[in-house]
């Protein structure tokens, strides 16, 4: 692996933020979603915090991103973040990279627990997710059907994981808060 620089996503990063979500899209095993969103919707709809890329010679190789999982104040330390790797730079370490960066630029932006959904058969992404301290909350059976794919027409389970950081306490960690 070369050197791995990772940064903020920027607008102009799209093309190829849009290109690899398309191949972890045609996996069948990263989303439920059949395409990726424009850059407009993609923009509205993930905090900005928390926005990474990660480039190899200057080549964007992967990407992370987080959304809100509630509007309300109680949950504003919680995100839900996705985080896709090129296919060509799969297996290279980019991944820990990246990972371990977005968990740090979460706990600098203040969230105190980032958790995901990853299809059991994407082994390769729970082994990630495990190795930098995320762990299994539960499976979540038939939560959605498939819209694409091999899968299509099928009702798909997830993992739901989690990582609580340990440098940002939620509220009402201490006893003393009044938020929880």
């Amino acid at each position: 692996m070369t050197a791995v620089h990772i940064r903020r996503l920027e607008p102009a990063d799209w093309p190829a933020v849009e290109r690899i979500y398309r191949e972890g899209i045609a996996t069948g095993n990263a989303t439920f979603e059949a395409e990726p969103p424009d850059w407009q919707a993609f923009d509205r709809s993930r905090v900005s915090d928390v926005r990474l890329v990660a480039t190899e010679r200057g080549v964007v190789v992967g990407w992370a991103a987080a959304t809100r999982v509630s509007p309300r104040d109680v949950y504003r330390g919680v995100i839900e973040h996705s985080l896709y790797v090129a296919e060509a730079a799969r297996g290279t370490g980019i991944g820990g990279v990246l990972l371990n960066a977005f968990v740090e630029a979460s706990e600098s932006a203040g969230y105190w627990t980032i958790q995901s959904s990853i299809f059991p058969e994407n082994a390769a992404s729970l082994a990630l997710h495990e190795r930098v301290g995320f762990r299994t909350v539960g499976l979540r059976q038939g939560i959605a059907r498939m819209g694409y794919g091999p899968w299509h027409g099928q009702w798909r389970d997830t993992v739901l994981i989690e990582r609580r950081s340990a440098a940002v306490a939620p509220p009402g960690a201490s006893g003393s808060d009044s938020d929880a």
